[in-house]
């Protein structure tokens, strides 16, 4: 065991010594197998990075969530946009809170959204104005960082109150405190003053958009007051409905309730196309995951392409080395070196070029991940199962395109060899 494995070191040092004697060439060759792995290492992570920001996203609010939608018209057999019918309504939003109806639903929160002006002093801005109850704090849990959050009392009353988003208040009022103060409304050619009772804390982007760029008002001022939120029916309407479900488990049976609910309320038959739609979080999550993970495996592959490239180029070079070595191929074969050594010796040469490539590669595609996510261009993440899909790549291409040079080279006859000038 001791005798082999000095036998193997010895190889390993006269592949080593063989490279030294070429540094500039030993250097370039390697060139092609440090940036394939340094590109392979770098894209697999900007891709995790990327899957992991959307299932952040996604999952920011709870996976324990359903969100219903209106859904699209149909006039004259064209069928339109969805979510553009006006088929949800308030009261659907109210049969749906009926714990008896849907019992697996912890929290029940109608939405009526749409975007104005708001106006303080010189300072305006173009926010979304979400129309909404006191569930809806639960729903997305969203935290109040000065006054107080909408009011079931408020619904109630129609109160032209407001809850600024973060970012909407720093536009409007900068470091100075907004509640109390009184802001303008405008939007298609309505008015109203609002009085501000509280601000939100920073929650950052979430597949529902970001509540740092809304205004929340109670859903009843929306609908009557602020847009004209009623069908043609004159029945008032919403733009969504979100439940959550106390478990992630609960959230199928929740959905089933949903529909059975909604169907029997808009009077559809089994064959009726449905006039809502309903959004499942688990779903979306599932459906996003695969596509990332898809993009990743294609941004590896890309890179793996370069990785080819470094191999082809250390199939050059040994067959060059093959040729320039001609003479001292047969001077070992004269001397008792059989082929399988002369094979070992030019293969493990090609192995260590792709070796120490792919080392530096290592080191330079981490470097790379991290300085992009350090400075926010996008985020990365690097896994040890990129570090270890690049290795071993690296290490199969070094063999893959050693086996030919080092074939070559050991099937020569000594006697030609020795001839070789």
């Amino acid at each position: 065991m001791t005798t082999l494995l000095a036998d193997w070191l010895e190889i390993v040092l006269d592949a080593v010594n063989s490279l030294i004697v070429n540094k500039m060439r030993s250097a370039l060759t390697m060139l092609g197998v440090i940036i394939g792995v340094a590109a392979v290492i770098s894209l697999l992570s900007i891709g995790a990075g990327a899957q992991a920001s959307i299932t952040q996203r996604i999952t920011s609010a709870g996976t324990n969530l359903i969100t219903i939608y209106p859904g699209a018209p149909r006039e004259r057999g064209v069928r339109g946009a969805p979510g553009s019918s006006q088929t949800l309504t308030y009261d659907d939003a109210q049969a749906l809170a009926n714990k008896s109806a849907v019992p697996d639903a912890q929290f029940v929160a109608p939405e009526y959204s749409r975007f104005g002006q708001i106006i303080f002093g010189s300072q305006n801005t173009n926010a979304s104005v979400a129309g909404i109850t006191a569930a809806y704090q639960q729903v997305f849990n969203l935290k109040v960082q000065q006054g107080s959050f909408i009011t079931e009392e408020a619904v109630k009353r129609r109160a032209k109150v407001a809850v600024l988003g973060y970012q909407v208040a720093q536009d409007l009022f900068s470091d100075s405190n907004p509640v109390g103060q009184k802001i303008k409304f405008s939007a298609g050619g309505r008015k109203a003053t609002l009085t501000v009772v509280g601000v939100l804390q920073e929650a950052g982007g979430s597949i529902f958009g970001s509540a740092d760029d809304s205004v929340f008002v109670p859903i009843s001022t929306a609908q009557m007051k602020l847009f004209r939120g009623r069908n043609p029916q004159g029945k008032l309407i919403v733009t969504s409905v979100v439940l959550k479900a106390p478990t992630e488990t609960q959230v199928d049976a929740m959905q089933s309730e949903v529909e059975t609910l909604l169907k029997a309320r808009h009077n559809l038959s089994p064959a009726d196309t449905e006039d809502f739609r309903i959004r499942n979080q688990a779903d979306l999550l599932a459906t996003a995951s695969g596509v990332a993970e898809t993009m990743t495996l294609f941004l590896g592959a890309i890179a793996a392409i370069s990785l080819l490239v470094g191999g082809i180029g250390i199939m050059n070079i040994m067959l060059v080395s093959v040729t320039e070595r001609t003479r001292e191929i047969g001077l070992r074969k004269a001397v008792g070196a059989r082929k399988g050594d002369i094979l070992v010796q030019f293969l493990m040469e090609a192995v260590v070029l792709s070796a120490l490539g792919g080392l530096i590669g290592i080191l330079l595609g981490v470097a790379i991940a991290r300085l992009m996510d350090t400075t926010g261009v996008m985020t990365a993440v690097v896994t040890t199962s990129s570090i270890l899909l690049a290795v071993g790549f690296s290490l199969a291409i070094g063999i893959f395109f050693g086996i030919y040079p080092a074939n070559k080279a050991s099937g020569l006859s000594p006697i030609e060899a020795l001839r070789y000038e």
